[in-house]
């Protein structure tokens, strides 16, 4: 028997010797290793925070005393501790939790997040609400893995400075966000490790903030110690405690960005990845490629991303052109202010965000890139429907995106799209234009479309009667579609819509002259998008529109063909679709003959 074994809630841990506590952290960690190697997930955060955890739980009651989590990756020793270590060593069970904390999983959890930077807002929250209820209750925040770049942590530190009872924030300085920590705070933060916390220059304490360092952050009886000393305290204190990321576990520790996340089965024993298959062609290499041949040309340009160039494959042009790549940490809004300045200012700037990460800097998006026409690139990549947690759900970013003034929003449906939709945003000068990457696979279709200034309709199949639109990856989806229509005699026309917030009203009219019905296909939710946008249009003319996507709903972690079949995506179900549209009354009488062939 293990010790975790004797653990199935924080009140056990509490009757555990000293002695037995390290080799209760020797277990945790065997547990998220054995997790993660077989399913993926966070690895290298959750290490590093085992003994903190297990020292949070010795000390603190929870769930009377609140443990706030940020960012909530972070939290799978806390899951392991709290009732739910089945679904880290339980072979059959190891997709049963989600990757962040969630309240309507566990008591022990007090918010649903995802994201980044939210704790200390959150835990002054809950410290207001327990001080008007007149509760006596100890409110954690921790805070960790780059968290503290974003903006709304500034925020809750400045509100947390003018709060007068007990609230606690662990900042996890483990030195790393996502990739390696960018910014001058960071260099404050090395500071104050090399001073022991000493440092009379303290960023915490002049916030008003009581402040403590503890730097071996790896050390049960070290961390104990400390959080008895605060337990109960009357008034705000930031505890600073330094962490190995990826601690007890070589591989992670040798290799902190690649293992921060794993993406799939790997070797518990080396780290690597069970799949070796090299990956193939990407749209990443085509944008990375263009941007290699205008610096070798002389041109001036920079890449901007907010501490996920590994999602963009940026990290050999960061290493390859220090001068031409900021990382601005996690803080989304920073660096889509930042990029819209250098384009305003002549110097060419492209901007790589993930979707879920995006919807954080829409005030930047509208009010500074889109209402000054700073010229600036944005590639988005992750807005498929499907495939992840509901905190990191991207399918809402083209409702966002394609509602902004000025913005010219485009979604590529292959390289050659790519590449013209490349060469034209970096040779205009008049508005921002956002690159929606697809997910869906690497299409190498030609493209007859160079010019973007204006929506540009490309028919990719001319047919009669319907016409599917497939917007970026979807057009291989209406492809299909058409295909399975023509197995009953209709011949489908389908058309590449390029433009996701601009509709092409020259060829939707001469197309109402022969199509009856229309089908919109996105990779996203269809409230505000762009289905909605061609239906609007459509509708004085007569013309019947089935607008396909998503609801708009939350999805956790569901299967994408599931998801497809849910709201009807597949080709099968789309010409089944179309199908019953004709078959309704309004259907015109001459567009029904097609189907009585």
């Amino acid at each position: 028997m293990t010790i975790l074994d004797k653990v199935n809630s924080p009140a056990d841990i509490k009757t555990l010797p000293s002695a037995e506590l390290n080799e209760l952290a020797s277990d945790v960690r065997a547990a998220i290793i054995h997790r993660d190697s077989q399913v993926g997930g966070h690895l290298g955060p959750n290490l590093g925070v085992v003994e903190m955890t297990i020292a949070l739980h010795k000390v603190f009651n929870s769930p009377t005393d609140k443990l706030i989590w940020d960012v909530s990756h972070q939290s799978y020793p806390h899951k392991i501790l709290t009732g739910r270590k089945a679904f880290f060593t339980d072979s059959d069970k190891l997709g049963g939790t989600t990757g962040y904390t969630d309240p309507k999983e566990n008591e022990h959890d007090f918010i649903r997040v995802g994201h980044t930077s939210t704790s200390v807002a959150t835990a002054v929250g809950y410290a207001k609400a327990r001080d008007l209820q007149g509760k006596q209750e100890n409110i954690i925040a921790i805070i960790g893995d780059g968290a503290l770049s974003g903006g709304l942590a500034f925020e809750g530190l400045d509100g947390a400075g003018d709060f007068k009872n007990n609230l606690i924030v662990i900042l996890n300085d483990n030195e790393w966000a996502i990739d390696e920590n960018h910014g001058g705070m960071y260099r404050h933060l090395a500071a104050l490790r090399e001073s022991n916390g000493t440092l009379e220059n303290n960023l915490f304490k002049s916030f008003g903030l009581d402040y403590k360092y503890l730097d071996a952050g790896n050390d049960i009886e070290k961390l104990t110690e400390l959080f008895e000393s605060v337990k109960d305290i009357d008034h705000p204190i930031v505890l600073h405690i330094h962490t190995k990321k990826g601690n007890g576990y070589q591989p992670a520790i040798e290799n902190p960005v690649v293992l921060h996340q794993m993406f799939g089965p790997f070797n518990p024993e080396t780290g690597e990845y069970l799949d070796q298959t090299a990956p193939g062609r990407a749209y990443d290499d085509v944008i990375g490629e263009f941007m290699e041949d205008k610096l070798a040309s002389g041109d001036k340009l920079v890449a901007i991303t907010a501490a996920i160039p590994m999602f963009f494959g940026l990290m050999g042009f960061a290493q390859k052109h220090p001068e031409n790549y900021i990382d601005g940490g996690i803080a989304e809004q920073y660096t889509v202010t930042l990029g819209g300045a250098i384009a305003k200012a002549g110097t060419r700037a492209f901007i790589f965000q993930y979707a879920t990460f995006l919807q954080r800097a829409y005030d930047q998006l509208n009010h500074d890139l889109a209402l000054n026409e700073e010229p600036a690139i944005v590639i988005v990549k992750g807005g498929m429907i499907g495939g992840n947690n509901d905190t990191h759900q991207g399918s809402f970013v083209n409702s966002i995106t394609s509602n902004i003034p000025n913005i010219i929003d485009l979604a590529p449906a292959s390289e050659a799209d790519l590449k013209a939709m490349l060469n034209w945003a970096y040779n205009q000068h008049e508005h921002p234009v956002i690159i929606h990457l697809s997910e869906r696979g690497f299409e190498t279709r030609p493209t007859r479309v160079t010019n973007f200034s204006q929506p540009s309709y490309e028919l990719v199949k001319s047919g009669e009667g319907v016409a599917i639109l497939g917007l970026g990856g979807m057009l291989t989806t209406a492809e299909a579609a058409a295909d399975e229509l023509a197995k009953v005699g209709v011949n489908a026309t389908v058309v590449n819509p390029h433009s996701i917030n601009q509709v092409d009203t020259a060829v939707l009219d001469k197309l109402a002259e022969t199509h009856s019905v229309f089908v919109t296909l996105e990779d996203g939710a269809v409230d505000g998008g762009f289905g909605q946008k061609v239906a609007s249009y459509l509708s004085q003319k007569g013309v019947k529109v089935l607008v396909k996507g998503a609801d708009t709903i939350f999805i956790d972690n569901t299967p994408q063909d599931e998801l497809f079949t849910t709201f009807r995506l597949t080709p099968a179900l789309i010409a089944e679709d179309v199908k019953a549209a004709f078959e309704q009354p309004e259907a015109r009488g001459f567009i029904k003959k097609l189907f009585s062939k």
